[in-house]
C-alpha cells in the first residue's frame, strides 16, 4: 500500500487558497479513480482505491498544515508503513506557477507542512511539488499562500491537476521521471 497525502488547511474558507493545492490534487484524484467515500480517520480524511494494480489510500489531515505530520504519522503506524511509500502533494513557492516536480527527501524549504512531516516521519518520502510562484519577497509570503487563486489562473490550474490526476499511474509505479515528462507535456499541448 502506498500513502499520497494531501496537505491543506480543513475548512470552506480554505478551499481555494494556493496553500490548499495538495487538497485540490488529491480530492481530483480521489475522483478520477473512483476511491471510496470520504472518511474521518488518523485526524483526517481518507479514501481508498487502486490506480492500476496499486492500492493507494488518500489522506487529507485535518490538523491544519502546522501539524500535518501528526495525522500522516497515525496512518503510517497503523499500516506498518515506510517513510518511502509516503507521496505528499504540496504548494511549492520555488516553482513557477502550474510547474509540476517530483522530488524524494531533502529539505523542507520553511513549508510548515513539510516541517511538520519531516519531524514525525523523517525526511525521505517523496513530495509532489505543485508551483504556486513566488510574490516577490518574503514579507509577502504568508498572504500569498493563504490567498486564493486568481480568476485568471482557474485554467490552469484545472489543467495542472487535470495532468497530474491523468499521469498518477506513473507515480504508482515509482516512476517519477515518467509521471513529470508527461505532465510537462500535456501541459505544453
Amino acid at each position: 500500500m502506498q500513502l499520497w497525502v494531501g496537505l491543506g488547511n480543513p475548512g470552506s474558507e480554505y478551499a481555494l487558497h494556493r496553500h490548499n493545492v495538495g487538497f485540490m490534487a488529491v480530492d481530483l484524484i480521489a475522483d478520477m479513480y473512483r476511491f471510496s467515500s470520504w472518511k474521518k480517520q488518523f485526524q483526517g480524511w481518507t479514501a481508498e482505491g487502486r490506480i492500476g494494480p496499486e492500492k493507494i489510500l488518500l489522506l487529507k489531515p485535518a490538523t491544519f498544515m502546522n501539524e500535518s505530520g501528526r495525522s500522516i504519522r497515525a496512518a503510517v503506524d497503523f499500516y506498518k508503513l515506510a517513510p518511502e511509500d509516503v507521496t505528499v502533494f504540496h504548494d511549492e513557492l520555488d516553482l513557477a506557477p502550474m510547474k509540476v516536480k517530483v522530488k524524494r527527501g531533502g529539505g523542507t524549504a520553511g513549508h510548515n507542512g513539510l516541517r511538520s512531516t519531516d519531524k514525525h516521519i523523517g525526511p525521505d518520502f517523496r513530495r509532489v511539488r505543485l508551483g504556486i510562484g513566488h510574490p516577490g519577497h518574503k514579507d509577502r509570503v504568508h498572504g500569498h499562500v493563504l490567498s486564493n487563486f486568481h480568476k485568471s489562473e482557474t485554467d490552469a490550474l484545472t489543467d495542472m491537476l487535470g495532468a497530474v490526476g491523468a499521469e498518477a499511474e506513473w507515480l504508482a509505479k515509482g516512476d517519477d521521471a515518467r509521471f513529470m515528462n508527461d505532465v510537462a507535456m500535456r501541459l505544453a499541448e
